[in-house]
């Protein structure tokens, strides 16, 4: 089954795939293609349960620090606030998905005024391997947000960008630019690109099949019939 088609572009691949999967159908066809590695940690879940994000990833790297500006390092960055996190905002791009890491869990990552600028640039959400703050507008926003939950303390004199555009890990999962993040209520998994085309090719044939199957096992199939008959449960 080709990427040809099933869909002619992104915009066209993440509709099907927000409408038609979930995480785990992903995650069950890329454990048969030896892809066992791809989820990122439990703690990184929806702000809120109905959240979806889809999207290529836009790997965004982040340290540690202990003053908002520091005059006499010997890294720039240090004396600048935030460091490159204005900058990696601002290089989003259409159908991507700010994915940040690095940091200690200290302090939120993402805010209000970051979801309104990645919505106006086309982002397509979120994933943070820590905080969001500023939860009641994102909520609103709507603006898919996935992390460790809420926390409202400051990142300016706790944080900074140190770099963006390249590849980062989060628990056992490498995140490079390009690859798509995939996160639902059951978390956030990674597909890398160039498996894209089978995956989500074998997971629409999977989760279409699980149709079958619920719909056999309602009419009273039992649950080794069923499997029997579909390979799948």
């Amino acid at each position: 089954m080709s990427k040809t088609k099933l869909w002619k572009s992104d915009d066209e691949l993440f509709t099907i795939v927000q409408r038609e999967l979930f995480t785990c159908v992903v995650g069950d066809v890329m454990d048969k293609l030896n892809l066992q590695h791809q989820f990122l940690p439990p703690q990184i879940q929806p702000l809120r349960q109905d959240m979806v994000v889809i999207g290529r990833a836009m790997p965004v790297l982040s340290v540690d620090v202990f003053a908002e500006r520091i005059a006499d390092s010997a890294n720039k960055l240090m004396d600048k606030s935030f460091g490159l996190m204005l900058e990696a905002l601002d290089d989003l791009r259409n159908n991507e998905v700010y994915v940040n890491t690095g940091s200690s869990p200290r302090n939120a990552l993402w805010g209000e005024l970051m979801s309104t600028r990645a919505r106006k640039l086309g982002s397509r959400g979120a994933v943070l391997n820590g905080y969001a703050r500023d939860t009641k507008a994102i909520l609103s926003m709507g603006f898919p947000t996935f992390g460790f939950g809420s926390y409202g303390q400051d990142s300016a004199p706790r944080y900074k960008v140190v770099d963006f555009r390249i590849p980062v890990e989060i628990g056992s999962v490498r995140i490079r630019p390009g690859d798509i993040l995939f996160g639902d209520i059951d978390g956030v998994l990674l597909v890398p690109a160039e498996a894209e085309a089978e995956v989500f090719a074998r997971a629409l044939e999977k989760g279409r099949g699980e149709k079958l199957v619920r719909k056999a096992i309602e009419d009273g199939s039992s649950a080794v019939e069923a499997f029997e008959k579909y390979g799948i449960m």
